[in-house]
């Protein structure tokens, strides 16, 4: 089974995937399918695997492709996938894309590398990815400046969504960025250009904010995504208000999982407490946390089940 492509209609939460590992590790595939599971019983819209909070530059190329094809095959076509398949080598991009749409992915997700300073040079460097994959693989950009250190300002995106039709995705995670989302969606109209998906990520911290802004949705790898699924799903029937008070049932933990540096250390617990993996372990290098992140982790974590309990949810 395939799954559509990826489109400028794009809405919902795409969980960005975390990569188990054992504990001495090595890849765990087994964790792998399980997680996978336990994404889809979540009721998330879709996937993206292989970007950076799933440790991608930590992986061999082997391991790579092992992951890619265990997750399409597990999902089978259920839901899409998209692959992240950024790499300071436009041939591994392009080897790695054409594998992963041949087996039935949905798009692809592309980040800048280091070092592009200008508009020109961050413009030339995805109309050389678009042209390179061609106009059959529908592509992400993602705006992640506080990784990349690479500044996408508005105008250089609206050029490129004009001149290549591929681009049909914008992660948004620039920080802080909502009047840059904003800026996106009133000057795009106001030019007459096409209307992307905008997909947030920063562990969907601005969620609301951001859905009223314009965005279609989360890319995002929050521990608890049934969330994330539920917040988009009231915002789409026009239900902010009841939205937005469902968010803030689990900002607490939601805050203290977005924490620089240590964030996908905690998101791997809360995962493994969940049942969704065996195994915490972050690929080093990598954050490790200690007794006191733990316990104060185990805090939060029972805090949330309560608020929960007492709102019947």
């Amino acid at each position: 089974m395939t799954a559509k492509k990826i489109s400028e209609t794009t809405k919902g939460v795409y969980i960005i995937a975390a990569t188990p590992f054992t504990d001495d590790g090595a890849l765990d595939l087994e964790s792998t399918d399980s997680l996978t599971d336990f994404y889809l019983d979540k009721g998330v819209t879709g996937f993206t695997i292989l970007g950076m909070m799933g440790e991608a530059p930590k992986l061999t190329e082997e391991e790579t492709l092992a992951v890619m094809d265990r997750v399409l095959r597990r999902i089978d076509g259920r839901v899409p996938v998209v692959v992240g398949v950024s790499h300071a080598s436009n041939r591994h991009v392009e080897r790695l894309s054409k594998t992963a749409m041949d087996q039935g992915a949905a798009g692809v997700m592309i980040a800048p590398v280091a070092n592009l300073k200008t508009d020109e040079q961050i413009y030339n460097y995805f109309a050389g990815m678009a042209q390179l994959l061609g106009p059959d693989v529908p592509i992400c950009l993602q705006d992640f400046p506080q990784v990349t250190g690479v500044h996408m300002s508005v105008a250089v995106i609206l050029q490129l969504i004009a001149d290549f039709p591929q681009i049909v995705m914008l992660k948004h995670e620039d920080f802080p960025g909502m009047r840059k989302l904003s800026e996106v969606r009133s000057q795009s109209l106001a030019d007459g250009l096409r209307r992307i998906s905008v997909l947030v990520g920063n562990g969907g911290l601005f969620l609301p904010q951001e859905m009223l802004r314009g965005a279609d949705g989360a890319m995002t790898g929050f521990a608890y995504p049934e969330m994330l699924v539920q917040a988009c799903a009231l915002f789409d029937q026009g239900r902010g208000d009841a939205a937005e008070d469902l968010f803030n049932l689990y900002l607490p933990l939601l805050r203290h999982e977005f924490q620089y540096g240590l964030g996908l250390a905690l998101r791997k617990e809360t995962l493994k407490r969940r049942g969704a993996i065996r195994s915490a372990y972050v690929r080093r290098p990598g954050p490790v946390l200690n007794a006191i992140d733990m316990a104060e982790l185990g805090r939060l974590i029972a805090r949330q089940e309560n608020a929960l309990r007492e709102r019947g949810l």
